[in-house]
């Protein structure tokens, strides 16, 4: 095994060095794109955004309706001007509900790969237009869904393993080489490399101390979370690991054969890592599914030789195989085809995916280079692309993911509500009032992880916060209903916890800040303070 590393590392080596000495040569085979690993990822997008409608139905009336927390005026006050979402067209829970199936049969569709061009081009408009129906849930992995899914509407991801592979009347290519393979496998190396810059600004990084104590955070470790935390020494080679593979993400590019293998399994078994440790909701999924792209010819061929040396009966596999190519065939061939159309619809995609490279790519690029001045300034180039890509959600965000530093602070929310027969009452984690911790594992004060990204846009606020005001607002109209009180006033605390190697596994020794967020006078009550923090 040992030997096998060595071996990959010389070629690494001697790969690194002939690009070295032939910098202005151009390698096809950089943004080539083998048409198995795009079928993977079009059935794990499609996979991803079914599980995703599934996930958000748990919090349907909260946080998709108007009676919930984020009424349709919120999120368009909240949301780029003009962003597109078809779910800003009603207010009934009932057609609201329908969207989401509506979304997950496009993805079904997606998933057997039918029209696969019309299925993605309705999948990420569907997806863009959940998310900014509710602005205040999202995170990185829905912003890296949405740009990898953009840029996959121009490449062809029903070449195989598909319906529209079996309606093909040639056979599939082997690869793909075109400008939108080298968009999407740029954006995936321009959100680790840019991400890995940021982290060069922290000594917690560059020491090794961060990852120890990001899992110290008890609010977002889970599963195997607390187990790492007694093998410091081990987190902190492997932070920084990570934080170097970041930095040196470019040679996803740069490898070929099997050191890019190599390099995709070293970052999907980071990814793999965050998955059974870290509560970051999709992430390390999109992430893995972008990594697939990387995947060349070889490695398929590898996994095949594996497979044939495997004794297996191939005759198991050939009657589902026979079933599922008959019920493909029975999908209508539809054809609306034209020499005219395909030259107009060539050149029209060609045209937008150009734009939309300078736009979402380039510009972004640029603007961290010497010459940011010129497209960076507040009426520059950048802050008109980004306007425009916001309203459809492919904006280019800072990729600050743990970064520059890492949050070294585990924190729970306490919300003091009095009642009209005088009582005090912790309506957010149902209790008696006190600022002591709510569970052990901090994780569990949210029923999803939506919830605590939601927690995240609603501590953010200030005073007049209007998020703040409608979630209290809400508890105020809700709360008799549920558990028959009636509450007068609403307060909103966070309480920090500050993380320290030390501290790790004893929060009691932590120190501890509680910091106001909102008062909330319900109805006709006027705010007031109630069991104040000592």
């Amino acid at each position: 095994m040992i030997r096998t590393i060595l071996v990959l590392f010389a070629a690494l080596s001697t790969r690194v060095r002939e690009r070295l000495r032939n910098p202005t040569y151009i390698d096809p085979e950089w943004v080539r794109i083998d048409t198995r690993s795009l079928a993977v990822f079009r059935i794990v997008a499609g996979a991803l955004i079914i599980a995703d409608i599934l996930l958000r139905s748990r919090n349907f009336g909260f946080f998709y309706t108007e009676d919930g927390v984020v009424p349709q005026s919120l999120a368009m006050e909240l949301s780029a001007d003009n962003a597109f979402s078809v779910y800003y067209l009603t207010t009934d829970s009932t057609i609201i509900a329908a969207l989401f199936v509506v979304q997950v049969l496009v993805a079904l569709q997606l998933i057997v790969g039918y029209k696969t061009t019309l299925a993605t081009i309705f999948s990420f408009l569907l997806v863009i237009s959940l998310d900014h129906h509710n602005p205040l849930v999202l995170s990185y992995a829905d912003v890296l869904f949405r740009l990898l899914l953009f840029w996959a509407i121009f490449l062809p991801l029903g070449e195989r393993w598909s319906v529209d592979a079996l309606h093909a009347e040639s056979d599939a290519r082997a690869g793909i080489t075109s400008l939108a393979s080298a968009a999407i496998l740029a954006q995936i190396v321009y959100m680790y490399f840019h991400n890995g810059y940021h982290k060069t600004e922290s000594e917690l990084w560059t020491g090794g101390e961060a990852t120890p104590l990001i899992m110290g955070l008890d609010n977002t470790t889970f599963l195997l979370g607390e187990f790492t935390r007694n093998v410091p020494t081990l987190l902190q080679y492997g932070g920084l690991t990570w934080y170097y593979m970041l930095l040196f993400s470019w040679l996803l590019l740069l490898l070929r054969g099997r050191a890019r293998t190599l390099l995709v399994a070293m970052f999907i078994g980071g990814h793999a890592s965050f998955a059974i440790t870290v509560r970051i909701g999709a992430f390390p999924y999109v992430s893995m599914m972008g990594l697939v792209l990387f995947l060349q010819m070889s490695f398929w061929d590898d996994l095949s030789a594996v497979r044939r040396s495997v004794p297996v009966d191939s005759g198991r596999f050939a009657s589902p195989r026979g079933e599922l190519e008959r019920l493909g065939s029975r999908f209508p061939k539809v054809e609306f085809d034209s020499k005219t159309r395909r030259r107009i619809t060539s050149g029209l995609s060609t045209l937008v995916l150009a734009l939309a490279i300078v736009s979402v790519l380039v510009i972004p690029v640029v603007s961290h280079l010497p010459i940011a001045g010129f497209v960076d300034d507040e009426d520059g180039p950048k802050e008109r692309v980004d306007d425009t890509a916001a309203i459809i959600g492919v904006d280019q965000p800072e990729w600050s993911v743990f970064a520059p530093h890492p949050r070294t602070s585990d924190r729970y929310y306490v919300f003091p509500a009095a009642t009209a027969d005088g009582d005090s009452i912790d309506v957010y984690n149902d209790r008696a009032v006190t600022y002591e911790r709510p569970y052990e594992e901090l994780q569990q004060q949210f029923g999803t992880y939506r919830e605590r990204f939601y927690m995240n846009s609603v501590r953010s606020g200030g005073p007049d916060d209007v998020v703040s005001a409608t979630l209290a607002d809400h508890l105020c109209e809700t709360w008799q209903d549920d558990h028959g009180e009636e509450l007068t006033q609403v307060n909103m605390y966070v309480v920090v916890e500050d993380v320290t190697l030390e501290t790790i596994d004893e929060p009691a020794d932590r120190d501890r800040e509680i910091y106001p967020i909102y008062a909330h006078g319900c109805g006709d009550n006027k705010p007031r303070e109630i069991a104040p923090p000592e």
